[in-house]
């Protein structure tokens, strides 16, 4: 079976519920995972809207999630550095964690959670933005897993 992602919060390709935008109470949903490729030392989680006017927004950075991990449950704190030791970078609302969707009115907005898993940890410090966290992440990619929520105002 294939490293794969999912969530109990909404259906893959489905309507993100307003609990998890900036309409309501913004908290992140719920996800989980399939046993990861051999090796996994760590996992990367980047969640992003390629829909939005500016280009691609970051919605939440997360990295150096244990390997030994299969879900991250709803509402993740919005903190540097998880109680696990998994740390969180900056979004591009300039804030640690997860900000849901957001996107002004009009068409429905796609928004992907990208689970990686990784062949380490990549040591970064907390508040770390998208871009270095990819960056590091370059020739230690084990494995990629995917799931996408729609959402509109």
């Amino acid at each position: 079976m294939a490293f794969a992602i999912s969530s109990t919060s909404f259906q893959n390709g489905g309507d993100i519920p307003k609990k998890f935008t900036c309409d309501s109470a913004d908290v992140s949903p719920e996800l989980s995972w399939t046993e990861p490729p051999a090796g996994t030392q760590s996992f990367a989680l980047i969640a992003d809207d390629p829909d939005a006017p500016a280009g691609t927004w970051t919605h939440w950075v997360l990295f150096d999630v244990q390997p030994a991990g299969r879900n991250l449950p709803e509402g993740v704190s919005k903190i540097d550095e998880l109680p696990d030791g998994a740390r969180q970078g900056r979004n591009d609302f300039h804030k640690i964690g997860y900000n849901g969707p957001c996107p002004p009115p009009g068409k429905p907005h796609r928004y992907f959670f990208k689970l990686y898993a990784l062949d380490r940890k990549l040591d970064l410090k907390p508040a770390t933005s998208k871009q270095e966290v990819e960056q590091a992440m370059q020739g230690h990619i084990l494995g990629k897993a995917e799931w996408m929520g729609k959402y509109q105002r």
